[in-house]
């Protein structure tokens, strides 16, 4: 196997099992131990590191690599980020979409299936942010908002959200559909404002109050 190809394999592993939770936030990886585990090489195991590092989903202390903590400060920030960045989407979106991406966009938004599960309605979640913001047609904003949804990614998996939680989001999202769909670039940028400020809050709130049960497991959380 190439260098190349070692360096994808470890990524994607390691980055799966960040956000997945298998790996807990503040846990130590040792890089042999990721030589061992997945047949490589000391260089593609580095590179990896590096790219999950830039990532925002390991850090390094000293010579010691570790899954970095969920730090609440960097969620409240990254949540009023991606509010910022989904509002200049939808705006892109209502001037330059095909009415028939706008058709097929407002058609795979629907609500979720009774005994959805949490791994499901994160999902279907990101699906719709990363929908979005395809049909503004900025490459740029595409990237920093799939990159700010990935550091986002734990927390929002930690988040022991109930049904009534996922209909109101859902019932958010439609909102920003029907603005979208009418082009009402104003409308649509104040839906997905509105939509991210109440997110934000949800995620922040459950976590906060799950705090102590959370660093009981084993999860590193800081901040906020």
């Amino acid at each position: 196997m190439s260098g190349s190809s070692q360096t994808e394999l470890v990524y994607d592993g390691v980055r799966r099992g960040i956000l997945d939770l298998e790996i807990l936030p503040g846990e130590r990886l040792s890089e042999r131990g990721l030589e061992a585990g997945h047949g490589a090489s000391r260089t593609p195991v580095r590179a990896a590191l590096f790219r999950l590092e830039a990532e925002g989903l390991v850090a390094r202390e000293g010579r010691a690599w570790h899954a970095t903590p969920i730090d609440l400060d960097e969620v409240a920030a990254l949540g009023e980020h991606r509010a910022a960045l989904e509002s200049t989407a939808a705006r892109l979106a209502c001037a330059r979409a095909s009415d028939a991406d706008l058709a097929a966009f407002a058609a795979s938004v629907v609500p979720g299936a009774d005994g959805e599960d949490q791994a499901e309605g994160l999902r279907r979640g990101n699906d719709f942010h990363e929908g979005l913001a395809r049909l503004g047609g900025n490459p740029f904003v595409e990237a920093a908002i799939r990159d700010a949804i990935t550091r986002m990614a734990r927390a929002r998996w930690l988040e022991l959200r109930g049904a009534e939680g996922r209909a109101d989001a859902w019932s958010e999202h439609a909102a920003i559909v029907d603005a979208v769909r009418v082009r009402d670039a104003t409308a649509a940028a104040e839906a997905i404002e509105a939509h991210a400020a109440a997110n934000l809050e949800r995620l922040l709130t459950s976590l906060r109050a799950d705090r102590r049960a959370l660093g009981a497991r084993g999860l590193r959380i800081t901040g906020g």
